[in-house]
């Protein structure tokens, strides 16, 4: 690329250029049309090097091609070396992945006994990509293969002889390695390493059952005489060091000084205009997110664009396409799950080959591949976190080429609370990422699974520290665990029955089939139901709680872009088949909750507020459902079901509020009701500043006088059995939620209350009632901000009454 065309101010101006143009074409009609709010400028960083303490071998460092480390790769390699299990949280593109491929090859070159290493990745794409990178070195002594559900039986047979490098994910590791272990003998007995990439994505429900596996693969592998390093990798989070050693059960050191150099980069916060004051309506952040890839494209600058969904990408890059000449039509692509595996490793090719000039993308490419000679990115909406963000925005300008980043805010209370506070992106620290191991709807039957690949003894409570003994009494209760005393007897699943010998009581699997069956990593129910189409082709699964919200009859069901509305949902057969949709309409189910907390765990004084955390159960009984149009939003029916109640039982977060302080307000009872409720949804949506989760992943109830508390309360709960971390997160952090929340509410400029505030796309009541004015009132007074103060919109003090 010429010189010029990377210059960071030529790319600003084209940012600025194109934010005038819009203002001039759309006229004074448009409520605050200045759709460019901020422009940060992050200067260029030079490498810093360091030496390890003791050389590589000159074959593998000959190999990796590097003649000196970055200081954060040579202390993570250090760590290592000395036994320490390590976390790197580095920057995008600054070289996490060689800190493991150094290890490995000097652990593989040992001349006694070389160590084998099991590589975790969070996706089978991510682990092919970096089976090549890994090959293409070929280090001396490396046999790498993946093990995964498309090897084949041969290869799987060979891997599992002769590989010193397996590179798996958490499902297979979890059904296909560990339940048949003695066949890995081999492998595990000589197990050097274990590395985790992209550490950031085990988080939550799907984290919380991670750590269960990884405790299963530690013990596992004691049984034949190995005790694995561990290497993690991740985007910069809050806590790593923490996140990391939750999810293994070691003590790991952090390491986040990052001495690899980065380009100058240009980052422009864009906000679409409000279309209408009275709704809050903006304009569309599609075409918003379009029309900026498409000026960079026809200024020569090859970006990368992303989007939420499947069926945005398919959108804005089509959107692209019609506003770039004809010339560069062919040389705009979109990328996402979905397609075939060989449309996608064209498209990749295409890229790297610098064939093309623009790629639209789910999160597909937040991950994986290698992205070199980008000089844009446009996020269509924040991608929920800040590391995400950064991970995104990383993906171009890489090592020290200079690069513009554009995010276009979408419209909903978290993308508007950064339009308005844009220096937050760049002064605070990225949240950290919530598991929740002890939850024992989550451990229990990762103890099924241990007692079915060993018999569980009183020494594994250094795997499950004050799970075990609960866990063991619960499932011998069930009768899916036998205790026997200290002697010889047999254990073992199905066709592995041998004989034990133990000094105390040993508790052995009894059930029939195999434990892991029932077991899936990225829930956190009992059950699914699966979606099937007429002639049975499976389409995709629901947790069988959130079944009659999601897949009730007449609902439209979205899966991997495409639209289904389910004719028919038989919870007896954990089923729901479903049509093909045109997607012309949408719908939201009504629900109907009775919430009861059920004892608290710790509390504090927030102001005025009683803050309490702790075990709830929420019974959701769906009454109906409302139909809207797609295009309008407007209510096209509403119709009533009678399905079975469903009960939730998890963690909780909830505030009381006392009656004086609603009325000090100026607030009278009959208003309570929509305060409350217009301050818990604006809670959800601002959540995932404070803990790496989505709104999605959380419910929440208000009521002006709850029947445990006996006072106005509004509780917001972990979405998924025994919790996922969320709540007890949102209790460390209340008194900065409750600041952003009224925040959120004080800068959005609609009158009554629009999705960028306090509406919310799941509210099983819909969206009623709901009193803006009188949420923020409240808010401002819990958080001590001055309604005014509180927010950037310069009517904030008219609505504040």
């Amino acid at each position: 690329m010429a010189g010029d065309r990377s210059d960071p101010s030529d790319l600003e101006s084209l940012v600025r250029r194109r934010a005038d143009l819009l203002l001039d074409r759309d006229g004074p009609h448009l409520a605050d049309a200045g759709r460019l709010v901020h422009v940060e400028r992050l200067p260029a960083t030079e490498p810093r090097w360091a030496d390890l303490a003791a050389p590589l071998p000159p074959a593998v460092a000959a190999r990796l091609g590097v003649e000196r480390l970055y200081t954060h790769q040579a202390e993570a390699l250090d760590l290592v070396r000395a036994g320490r299990s390590v976390v790197t949280a580095t920057s995008t593109s600054s070289g996490k992945s060689l800190i493991y491929q150094a290890a490995i090859g000097e652990a593989a070159a040992a001349p006694v006994r070389p160590g084998t290493a099991l590589c975790l990745f969070p996706t089978k794409a991510l682990a092919q990509d970096q089976l090549r990178a890994l090959a293409g070195l070929d280090l001396p002594g490396v046999q790498a293969a993946t093990y995964d559900g498309d090897t084949g039986r041969a290869e799987r047979g060979d891997a599992r002889r002769n590989a010193s490098v397996v590179l798996t994910n958490p499902e297979m590791l979890h059904c296909g390695i560990l339940p048949h272990h003695a066949g890995w003998m081999r492998f595990l007995s000589r197990l050097r390493y274990v590395v985790v990439d992209e550490l950031h994505l085990f988080r939550g429900i799907f984290g919380s059952h991670v750590a269960h596996v990884l405790r299963r693969l530690r013990r596992v592998a004691a049984h034949y005489g190995a005790d694995p390093v561990f290497i993690c990798s991740s985007a910069t989070i809050g806590e790593p060091a923490a996140l990391a050693s939750a999810l293994t059960g070691v003590d790991v050191t952090a390491v986040t000084d990052d001495g690899s150099p980065s380009g100058e980069r240009v980052m422009a916060i864009w906000n679409p205009p409000v279309l209408d004051e009275a709704t809050g309506t903006r304009a569309s952040t599609h075409g918003e997110a379009a029309g900026l890839v498409a000026d960079l494209v026809r200024a020569e600058r090859r970006t990368i664009g992303f989007c939420p969904s499947r069926r945005s990408t398919e959108l804005v890059a089509d959107r692209v396409r019609r506003q770039v000449p004809a010339s560069q039509r062919g040389r705009v692509a979109a990328y996402r799950g979905g397609f075939l595996t060989e449309e996608r490793h064209e498209i990749e090719a295409a890229l790297a080959a610098g064939e093309l000039d623009a790629v639209v993308t789910t999160s597909a490419l937040e991950l994986g591949i290698d992205l070199e000679g980008l000089d844009a990115c446009v996020l269509d909406g924040f991608p929920g976190t800040v590391a995400s963000l950064w991970q995104r925005v990383g993906r171009a300008g890489r090592r020290q080429q200079e690069s513009l980043a554009v995010l276009v805010c979408g419209a909903d209370q978290l993308d508007q609370w950064i339009a308005a506070h844009p220096e937050e992106l760049f002064t605070r620290p990225p949240e950290p990422a919530v598991i929740n191991p002890a939850n024992p709807f989550v451990a229990d039957p990762h103890l099924r699974c241990a007692a079915f690949e060993l018999p569980l003894t009183h020494d594994d409570a250094r795997y499950w520290p004050g799970l075990l003994d609960e866990g063991v009494c619960r499932l011998a209760g069930s009768g899916e665990l036998i205790v026997r005393p200290p002697g010889v007897g047999t254990a073992g699943g199905r066709g592995r029955r041998r004989r034990v010998s133990a000094d105390s009581p040993v508790a052995v699997w009894t059930g029939g089939g195999w434990p892991v069956d029932g077991v899936g990593l990225r829930s956190g129910s009992p059950g699914q139901v699966k979606i099937v189409a007429p002639d049975g082709t499976p389409v995709g699964t629901v947790d069988r709680g959130r079944a009659g919200e999601v897949v009730h009859e007449g609902a439209v069901y979205v899966h991997a872009g495409r639209h289904h509305r389910v004719v028919e949902l038989d919870l007896d057969r954990a089923r729901a088949v479903v049509v093909p949709d045109d997607g012309s309409t949408w719908t939201t189910a009504i629900t109907r909750m009775d919430l009861r907390i059920l004892g608290e765990d710790r509390s504090r004084a927030v102001g005025p507020v009683h803050l309490a955390v702790g075990p709830i159960s929420a019974t959701t009984r769906v009454t109906g459902y409302e139909r809207k149009d797609a295009a309008s939003g407007e209510r096209i029916e509403r119709v009533g079901l009678d399905l079975p109640p469903s009960t939730l039982e998890t963690r909780g977060v909830w505030q009381v509020v006392p009656e004086e302080v609603l009325a000090g307000l100026g607030l009278v009872p009959d208003a309570w009701p929509g305060v409350l409720h217009a301050a818990e949804h604006a809670a959800i949506g601002v959540l995932p500043l404070f803990a790496i989760c989505d709104r999605w992943d959380v419910g929440g109830v208000s009521t002006a006088r709850h029947v445990d508390t006996g006072a106005p309360t509004i509780v917001i709960y972990d979405g998924y059995p025994g919790g996922a971390g969320i709540a007890e997160l949102g209790f460390e952090v209340a008194e900065r939620h409750l600041e952003a929340t009224a925040q959120v509410i004080a800068a959005c400029p609609c009158r009554d209350g629009c999705p960028s505030c306090v509406q919310s796309p799941k509210c099983g009541n819909g969206n009623e009632p709901l009193d803006k004015v009188g949420a923020l009132r409240l808010l401002a007074a819990l958080s001590g901000l001055d309604p005014v103060v509180a927010g950037a919109s310069p009517t904030a003090a008219w609505r504040a009454g």
